[in-house]
């Protein structure tokens, strides 16, 4: 896709935020291009440069553009569900500049062919920066090893099987040991296979009185433990759990860190906005992976967020189309979609006086960006110009069909949120602008 080439864009009254500084005043930021020219609190205190165009951001948070480190795009393959234009687009209205995209596709990105496939897609027809990440093992079958020092010097981003763990310890080692040395990061699904296979909500009295399988919480926390034991034997090995779901796993993470071990772990919102409640009456629009558990371990993911246990916040988008969730909630596929509603729902942390607003801006900008060593998430002069513009207190209530995603399978319909994007930019270009 040929882009114009961006002016000189002054943004004007505005309240500046960066995370990895810890900058928090009223300022103004002026781009040049693709670039940030420079940014302070008295930067237009002479007036803006002759030419530049003006954005009055009117006292709104004016922060690096969001960094998603798990997405699931389903371009090639499932289309129908999802393509990277289409998410591209629901991203830009969450705020959203940079998104690292999932393996599981069809065929897999298990190869150098697949990895310039997705490169060369997304900058025909993505507004948003899009970077691979490839899968651990072949086909993501969790035998073979992917070629993972052919594929890091090909740009990938990370390596992770999506929402299947590698369950052979030997495996899971030897993917640690061969991304040591190129320095990338293995992200693990922490759900054991054989413990959550037959599950489909979270073990306990609910799953009982609806008559459902349940799914343990152990089957999430013995796989991180046996990964962690593993990661104990690789000098310079780089682990990160996908995405926390329970109280025990954030515990087990604090006590991984505290012994200085290399871990860092993400969480979605839907593992802090909701409980195994919203299955309800078998809302499939519900059924994740690891699933919803129970209030106390909502609260205790919340609490990682806050005390910094808890390094990232992700979207973990994941579109399915009608007939892969209106059937009987034992049959439905997992998933929720998520990038349009990322940051309102994280505000909520804000709003109830739980996370500090940079706290939780860091979740979503400069620590994702830092741990797939991604450029972005941060405010520098030189820097590209990836901004989100958003309105702190804007109340609205979400309707699901009016999501930008081509899929519409998320659980908060008629949900009350505070916080919206008015504003997207990518090097230097508005991508999205709130009407």
């Amino acid at each position: 896709m040929k882009r114009p080439q961006p002016g000189r864009v002054a943004y004007v009254n505005a309240r500046l935020l960066d995370p990895a500084s810890g900058l928090d005043s009223p300022g103004g930021l002026l781009t040049d291009g693709p670039l940030i020219a420079d940014f302070g609190p008295r930067l237009f205190a002479d007036g803006v440069p002759e030419g530049a165009a003006v954005v009055d951001c009117e006292g709104h948070c004016l922060c690096p553009g969001l960094v998603d480190i798990r997405a699931h795009l389903r371009e090639p393959g499932a289309e129908h569900k999802e393509t990277l234009a289409s998410a591209s687009q629901a991203a830009a209205a969450g705020g959203i500049t940079s998104i690292a995209c999932m393996p599981n596709t069809d065929p897999v990105i298990d190869q150098i062919p697949m990895v310039e496939f997705i490169a060369r897609r997304a900058r025909e027809t993505s507004e948003v920066k899009i970077y691979p990440c490839a899968a651990i093992t072949v086909g993501l079958q969790g035998e073979h090893l992917t070629e993972i020092g052919m594929l890091a010097e090909a740009d990938v981003t990370g390596f992770t099987d999506a929402d299947r763990a590698v369950m052979n310890s030997k495996v899971m080692r030897r993917a640690l040991s061969y991304a040591s040395a190129f320095d990338v990061l293995i992200m693990q699904h922490p759900e054991d296979r054989a413990l959550a296979e037959d599950g489909t909500m979270n073990e306990g009295e609910l799953a009982t009185r609806l008559g459902l399988a349940g799914v343990p919480i152990a089957a999430e926390t013995i796989l991180i433990e046996r990964d962690l034991r593993l990661l104990e034997t690789v000098p310079r090995g780089r682990y990160h759990v996908a995405h926390l779901s329970s109280g025990a796993s954030v515990d087990i993470i604090r006590a991984a860190k505290a012994r200085g071990l290399p871990v860092s772990c993400a969480t979605a919102p839907h593992y802090f906005a909701l409980n195994e409640t919203a299955v309800g009456d078998y809302l499939t629009f519900a059924k994740v992976s690891p699933p919803l558990r129970a209030e106390s371990d909502r609260q205790a993911v919340a609490a990682g967020i806050a005390e910094g246990v808890i390094d990232v916040i992700v979207s973990d988008h994941a579109p399915h189309d009608q007939d892969s969730k209106r059937v009987p909630f034992a049959q439905a596929a997992n998933g929720i979609i998520g990038v349009e509603t990322m940051l309102p729902l994280a505000l909520e942390l804000y709003h109830k006086g739980d996370v500090p607003l940079l706290d939780l801006l860091r979740t979503m900008t400069v620590r994702p960006a830092e741990l797939l060593k991604l450029p972005g998430g941060r405010l520098a002069a030189g820097a590209h110009a990836d901004l989100c513009l958003f309105d702190l207190d804007a109340p609205w209530t979400v309707d699901v069909t009016k999501l930008r995603s081509k899929s519409k399978n998320a659980p908060y319909d008629g949900r009350p949120l505070q916080g919206r994007v008015l504003r997207t930019v990518v090097d230097g270009r508005t991508i999205f602008e709130a009407e």
